[in-house]
C-alpha cells in the first residue's frame, strides 16, 4: 500500500504515528514548512532536512499563477521540480481564494477571480484544483472548500460548510491518480460546535484516507480555535491521519495534540525571520532590538539547529540590522527547526508516557 496510517502510541487521545507515502514515512505528531511556490523562503531542501522536515507544502493556488502546473509537469512533478524528495502536500487553494474578498466571487460552480498578477479572470472549480494538483504530483491534496471568514453569520457558515461537503463529491469523481495521490477532505462550519459536527458527519461518508480541520487561525482567538480542536477532532476516524490547518503556536500544538491531531503547518516561521524574530522555548526574540547587539550567547544555547551552535545573537542582530539575505536563511533554520523539534519532543513524550508532565504548561487552560 502507497498510503498507511499507522498509530503506534497513545496518550488520552493524543497519538504518536506512522503516515506512509509514496514518498517516505512521516511521523507525527509532525510540523510541516509551508513552501508555497515550491521552496521554503530563504532555505535549500538540505536545509530542510537537516531541521528534520518530512513533509511540507505547497500552493495550488499560487503554482497555478506562477510558473504554472504544466511547467512543473513538464520537469517531471513538484518532487523533481524542486529537488525535494520527500513527501509533499499541496493545499486546493481554497484558503487564498478567501483572502481575496475584494476581487472574487463565490458561486457553487466554484470561484471567479481576477489574477493579482495580470488582471486575467479565472476560474477555480474542484475539477479544476483537482486537475491542477493532479497535474503537480503531490502526495496528499487538499479537496477545494470555502473558508468562510470570521466574524460570520451562522446561515453564511452553514452555506459554506454545504458547499464544502457538495465539492468533496466532486473532487472525488475529478480525482485522476487515487493510487498515487491520498486526498484529504476539509471540515469547516466556524465557531459552530454543530455545524462541525455535521460537516464530519457528511464528509467521513466518503471513507477518504485522511481529514483535515480548516477554517481556524482566520482571526478567532485562540481560546476559539481550541474550542473547535478540542470538540472536532475526536469526531474524526481514529485510524486516519487528521491536519489541523494554518496553526504552529507552541500553545495551539500542544492543545490539538492533546485532542487527537497529527499534523500542523504555519507560516509563523518563515514570517518571522523575515521580520529580524526568533522563537526560543515558545517565546519571540526580537533580534532588531537594543539589548541583542552585544549578546554572544546563541539564539537558545539547549538548541542543536544550525544557527545556534554557529552564530551568536549578536552576529544575527547585525545580519538583520544590515538585512542581509543570511540573516533571513539562519533565523529561519532556527524557527523551522524550533517548530519541527518541539513535535517530536511531543511525539516522543506520548510514546514514553509523560507528555502530561512534560508540556503541564501548555494543557493548563484546556477546556
Amino acid at each position: 500500500m502507497q498510503f498507511q496510517f499507522t498509530v503506534t502510541a497513545t496518550w488520552g487521545n493524543a497519538r504518536a504515528a506512522l503516515l506512509q507515502t509514496p514518498h517516505g514515512v512521516v511521523e507525527t505528531p509532525r510540523f510541516m514548512p509551508v513552501g508555497t511556490l515550491a521552496n521554503v523562503k530563504t532555505l535549500t531542501p538540505q536545509q530542510l532536512q537537516d531541521c528534520g522536515a518530512q513533509m511540507i507544502l505547497a500552493n495550488t493556488y499560487h503554482l497555478h499563477l506562477q510558473p504554472g502546473e504544466k511547467i512543473v509537469a513538464l520537469a517531471g512533478g513538484l518532487h523533481k521540480f524542486m529537488a525535494w524528495q520527500q513527501p509533499i502536500l499541496t493545499d486546493s487553494g481554497g484558503f487564498q481564494v478567501f483572502s481575496l474578498s475584494e476581487i472574487r466571487s463565490i458561486s457553487d460552480a466554484g470561484v471567479e477571480f481576477r489574477s493579482p498578477k495580470d488582471g486575467q479572470i479565472i476560474t477555480l472549480s474542484p475539477e479544476k484544483a483537482m486537475e491542477i494538483q493532479n497535474t503537480l504530483g503531490a502526495d496528499v491534496i487538499m479537496a477545494f472548500d470555502e473558508c468562510a471568514p470570521y466574524p460570520a453569520t451562522r446561515e453564511e457558515i452553514i452555506v459554506a460548510s454545504d458547499r464544502t461537503t457538495k465539492w468533496l463529491e466532486r473532487c472525488l469523481r475529478a480525482h485522476q491518480r487515487p493510487q498515487e495521490q491520498a486526498l484529504f477532505g476539509i471540515v469547516q462550519g466556524g465557531v459552530f460546535l454543530d455545524v462541525r459536527k455535521r460537516s464530519v458527519q457528511e464528509i467521513t461518508q466518503f471513507d477518504l484516507p485522511g481529514y483535515a480541520i480548516g477554517g481556524v487561525s482566520v482571526g478567532e482567538p485562540p481560546e476559539l480555535i481550541n474550542r473547535i480542536v478540542q470538540a472536532t477532532a475526536p469526531l474524526l476516524p481514529y485510524n486516519k491521519p487528521r491536519y489541523l490547518m494554518g496553526v504552529g503556536t507552541h500553545r495551539e500544538m500542544v492543545q490539538a495534540v492533546a485532542a487527537g491531531i497529527d499534523l500542523f503547518d504555519c507560516v509563523i516561521p518563515t514570517r518571522l525571520a523575515r521580520h529580524g524574530a526568533a522563537l526560543v522555548q515558545g517565546e519571540r526574540l526580537n533580534l532588531k532590538n537594543q539589548q541583542f547587539k552585544t549578546d554572544l550567547q546563541p539564539l537558545d544555547p539547549t538548541c542543536q539547529c544550525y544557527t545556534c551552535r554557529n552564530f551568536s545573537r549578536a552576529y544575527l542582530s547585525h545580519l538583520i540590522r544590515a538585512q542581509e539575505i543570511l540573516g533571513y536563511t539562519l533565523l529561519s533554520i532556527h524557527n523551522i527547526h524550533e517548530l519541527i523539534n518541539f513535535t517530536v519532543k511531543m511525539r516522543n513524550a506520548i510514546i514514553h508516557q509523560t507528555f502530561d508532565q512534560e508540556f503541564a504548561p501548555y494543557l493548563c487552560s484546556v477546556s
